[in-house]
């Protein structure tokens, strides 16, 4: 059991309610309200005294004794309930007994003790008596609906109490988050700084006609990509650092819209939704891709493959999500094709009746496919599959990235597995379809 003792003077002030009903509609005399307390030492739970009715200036519960709840049992089933109970409320005279195997008529049948309990959970005891008769079925059933009230207003206060706690411990947590991500933000500015010097320096030495020319040339504009990236992230950030909480408090319905940001909240790559697409050039987003992946084919002995026009159809679409949408799935596919395997990319059209023409770009691998049973999971959020289980790093984010920014650009995205294109490899085929600007 978790600590339970937090009570708010709202909730107290709803039991003393509950009891006044009792004593001014019932003629209850005293009451007094035990909730559940966390686990003493010897792992039994305890009561303690909530709210007592009457309250003098001079009383109030702190008087009232802590009881574990095995100890609060035993004495009611030997009649001495009234040892838990300030003396001034109980009469002296009075036997305090159990309500169980007692006659009717009977002096004992004027002290009651009732649960409270909701969703079978027991948050403590409401304990009432009265002098003058014993209690009737139609003032039993009034009582239950005042312990079920009690009963209820706890559950919710705890559930309430509970939820902010975990809030605080999120928001320390995303705090802390915050800092580590500033720090390693903060310290990748240096060594990408010598990148992309080391990347001009390379380029004024090397010959025109040099083969590594193209290498260098990669280097810098991957390193140039690298800190756009930076800057559009830092950008988001400081916008939704700026929004003032205070402005949410005051809101009937207190919940960060994304009319509140002025970028897209959920991928920062996304074009806006009240941008125009642009007339692109894919030769000009996929060359510098493919110089830097034939590098790096070329250190795997995987053979890279092109077979796309010089001149092709204009698309539409935006500069920055497209290059991250080829630079995933060509990094997938070097990834997941092992060595002596190939990797052939070609341009395909179609055209539907429905639909304005669509050019696609296909990247094609000779590598360990996806099994037919993990293709429909394949584009969620951090989801892997079988991969998961393989010495290849990733964080199973590049293919759910590629379909978000390409719905946003009213593009598909087509999955073929196996593709067949090796007798020893199943391989994969991802079609990426863009509309043809017109």
């Amino acid at each position: 059991m978790t600590n339970n003792y937090f009570s708010s003077t709202e909730f107290v002030a709803l039991c003393q309610s509950q009891m006044t009903i009792l004593s001014k509609s019932l003629g209850a005399v005293w009451s007094v309200i035990y909730l559940t307390e966390e686990m003493s030492e010897d792992g039994q739970a305890q009561l303690f005294p909530l709210a007592i009715y009457p309250q003098s200036k001079n009383e109030n519960v702190i008087k009232l004794p802590t009881v574990k709840l095995s100890e609060f049992w035993q004495q009611l089933q030997s009649h001495s309930v009234a040892q838990l109970l300030p003396a001034n409320l109980t009469n002296k005279n009075t036997k305090n007994q159990s309500t169980s195997n007692l006659k009717p008529g009977s002096e004992e049948r004027k002290q009651l003790i009732v649960p409270l309990i909701h969703q079978d959970t027991f948050f403590g005891l409401l304990v009432t008596g009265r002098e003058d008769r014993e209690w009737q079925s139609t003032e039993l059933e009034q009582i239950e609906e005042i312990t079920r009230t009690i009963a209820i207003a706890r559950f919710l206060e705890l559930q309430c109490h509970w939820t902010k706690e975990e809030l605080t411990v999120q928001k320390n947590l995303q705090l802390l988050e915050r800092d580590r991500l500033d720090d390693l933000l903060h310290q990748l500015r240096n060594p990408l700084t010598a990148l992309r010097t080391f990347g001009k320096l390379l380029i004024k030495r090397l010959l025109p006609g040099d083969n590594n020319r193209k290498i260098a040339q990669s280097i810098l504009e991957q390193s140039d990509r690298f800190q756009q990236l930076l800057e559009q992230f830092e950008t988001e950030s400081n916008t939704i650092d700026s929004i003032n909480p205070q402005d949410f408090e005051r809101r009937k319905t207190p919940v960060l819209e994304a009319s509140d940001l002025t970028v897209a909240p959920s991928n920062f790559l996304l074009p806006s939704s009240n941008k125009e697409l642009d007339s692109l050039d894919l030769q000009q987003i996929l060359e510098p891709l493919l110089n830097a992946a034939k590098a790096i084919a070329t250190d795997r002995n995987i053979q890279l493959i092109t077979n796309i026009p010089s001149i092709i159809p204009k698309v539409r679409g935006d500069m920055s999500a497209l290059r991250e949408i080829f630079n995933n799935l060509i990094d997938n596919a070097l990834k997941y094709t092992p060595a002596g395997g190939k990797i052939h990319l070609e341009l395909k059209t179609k055209q539907l009746a429905t639909e304005p023409k669509m050019l696609g770009i296909a990247i094609n691998d000779t590598g360990y496919g996806i099994p037919i049973a993990e293709q429909e999971r394949i584009f969620e959020r951090h989801y892997r599959g079988i991969q998961a289980q393989s010495d290849i790093p990733g964080t199973g984010l590049g293919l759910a990235i590629a379909q978000e920014l390409i719905v946003k650009m009213q593009g598909e995205i087509e999955l073929i597995s196996p593709n067949n294109l090796s007798k020893d490899s199943p391989g994969t085929t991802f079609v990426v379809w863009l509309p043809v600007f017109s």
